[in-house]
């Protein structure tokens, strides 16, 4: 009895097509790992020389604890130290939420308005230049030691200024050759808004969203360094310190150093699902 066509086509190997695919999907995957080998291998050698630095001059810990003796610490005192980060990051994130809502709104009214980008920007660059270490105390009078408001205050502060200053950038971008056509369509500005602004102004956004995300954990950290709840990382950071624990200081720092890491790598996905169209996203 004779096969079918359809039984011998089924009884072919893979077609071109999926050879082509799994071709380009293992080049791909190569070239990813080809990507983050020079960082990890960075990585484990500045570990790996740490360690020997440590042990081969018998550095002291309260000088530099060497990686071991901090990840022994990070072990024995996970739970101490996860009670502390979560908490600390949530601040820092609630922080950071309304530092950038208040920022993106300022930002709008700043370039649609002149009279408000006149005035606004001198009081961003006032509020970026004030330091923490002044702005924790006064926090800590209007909310009390343990409130987290005092953290969130603090945080939406230092995040404001790159936020808003960026994004006025990204909008005020759009070239006149653009403008004049979306006119030449009789758009309305909401519409020049929201299909040739922000589009354009979002890369923007981005960027400085990456740099607040790291300011936002240092400004939670440093104002909990002024008082506060025992159950965060700058209190934790502190009381070890104080009790020359170094290496659970050490820890604390490289949890907190994990959560920035964290928030980046959200932000950076987030990043390629909402701008896929960008030069920088094609590119990588």
């Amino acid at each position: 009895m004779n096969s079918s066509p359809l039984s011998a086509k089924a009884c072919e190997g893979p077609t071109d097509d999926v050879i082509h695919q799994l071709a380009f999907s293992r080049v791909r995957t190569m070239r990813r790992l080809a990507n983050w080998l020079p960082a990890a291998v960075l990585f484990v050698g500045g570990l790996l020389f740490w360690e020997a630095i440590v042990r081969a001059f018998s550095i002291k810990g309260f000088i530099l604890p060497a990686p071991s003796a901090i990840a022994s610490a990070f072990v024995a005192e996970w739970a101490a130290l996860r009670t502390a980060g979560v908490s600390t990051f949530a601040t820092a994130l609630a922080g950071l939420a309304v530092g950038v809502s208040l920022a993106i709104l300022s930002a709008l009214a700043a370039a649609r308005w002149t009279p408000v980008r006149d005035g606004a920007m001198p009081l961003a660059i006032a509020a970026n230049s004030t330091p923490i270490i002044v702005l924790a105390p006064i926090a800590n009078s209007w909310f009390g030691l343990r409130s987290a408001w005092g953290t969130i205050l603090v945080v939406s502060v230092l995040v404001f200024f790159p936020i808003m200053i960026n994004l006025v950038k990204g909008l005020l971008s759009a070239e006149s050759s653009q403008l004049e056509l979306m006119q030449s369509y009789a758009a309305s500005d909401r519409s020049v808004l929201w299909k040739l602004r922000l589009p354009g102004a979002l890369p923007y956004l981005f960027s400085a969203l990456k740099v607040a995300a790291s300011l936002s954990l240092i400004g939670a950290i440093v104002k909990e360094y002024f008082g506060g709840s025992q159950e965060r990382l700058g209190q934790y950071i502190t009381s070890k310190a104080g009790l020359f624990q170094f290496e659970e200081a050490w820890a604390a720092i490289v949890l907190a150093s994990v959560f920035g890491i964290l928030l980046y790598v959200a932000i950076s996905i987030f990043e390629r699902w909402a701008i896929p169209w960008h030069v920088s996203i094609r590119s990588a």
